[in-house]
């Protein structure tokens, strides 16, 4: 296991919150769009990642901030765990093949660390059997983007209204079965099948800082979670205004 080292503190009056599972920075730089100052932590290595970067096992890190209380630097925490095993596409193919039981699911014990800081956070996960409440279900078409990539988020100790859904304006383009289908939204997942280039993976996701398609395909559109921080932010806002 790759051991943790101190995170890079960088200076600043916005409010400071630590990306977890953190990949190439999607969720970051959404964060950062809204008015966070941002610090990630991802077990593989992240050149591309837009903030300052740890390198470690994410959940042991976050274990260590706790018991050495750095944590209370953080004013909101974030956090992507995998959970192959009860995402849609693996449900699938675990149905048809008869597998199943050899992926990580991470999101229980995420929430029992997330939990033990007393910080507001989301945990977010693609769509599937992953057990975390759906307080937010956030989709490409309701911030105009090429993708439709539906996220569900479970907000932990604060909350905000759940958008309405809004209707996809057609199909996601590449082939089914054998026939072509296009339509105004790419696949922002796999390489064959018609998938998009890179360079339509990173327009339709709003991200221009990697050209790493597993890390563009694995990340949450940035518009999701400035939608996030924004509501969080305007949210404890409405509080110190009223206290």
């Amino acid at each position: 296991m790759t051991q943790p080292t101190p995170i890079r503190r960088v200076s600043g009056d916005r409010p400071r919150l630590l990306d977890l599972f953190c990949c190439a920075g999607g969720a970051g730089t959404g964060y950062h769009r809204a008015g966070f100052q941002v610090d990630g932590c991802d077990i593989a290595d992240r050149p591309n990642y837009p903030f300052p970067y740890q390198r470690g096992d994410a959940l042991a890190y976050l274990a260590e901030l706790i018991t050495t209380g750095e944590i209370r630097r953080y004013a909101m925490l974030h956090a992507s765990p995998p959970c192959q095993d009860k995402c849609s596409l693996t449900v699938g193919t675990n149905r048809s093949q008869g597998w199943g039981g050899t992926h990580e699911d991470l999101v229980a014990p995420t929430r029992d660390l997330l939990d033990h800081t007393g910080l507001p956070y989301v945990i977010e996960q693609p769509n599937g059997r992953a057990e975390i409440r759906k307080d937010l279900t956030l989709c490409g078409e309701m911030f105009g983007l090429g993708v439709i990539r539906h996220r569900n988020f479970e907000l932990g100790g604060w909350t905000t209204a759940r958008p309405a859904h809004v209707p996809h304006r057609g199909r996601v383009r590449g082939y089914r079965h054998g026939h072509f289908y296009d339509g105004p939204y790419v696949a922002a997942y796999g390489n064959g099948g018609g998938k998009p280039t890179v360079a339509e993976l990173q327009a339709a996701m709003g991200m221009d800082w990697t050209d790493v398609r597993e890390e563009l395909t694995e990340a949450i559109p940035p518009a999701y979670t400035e939608f996030i921080g924004r509501a969080y932010l305007a949210a404890t806002n409405a509080l110190g205004a009223a206290a």
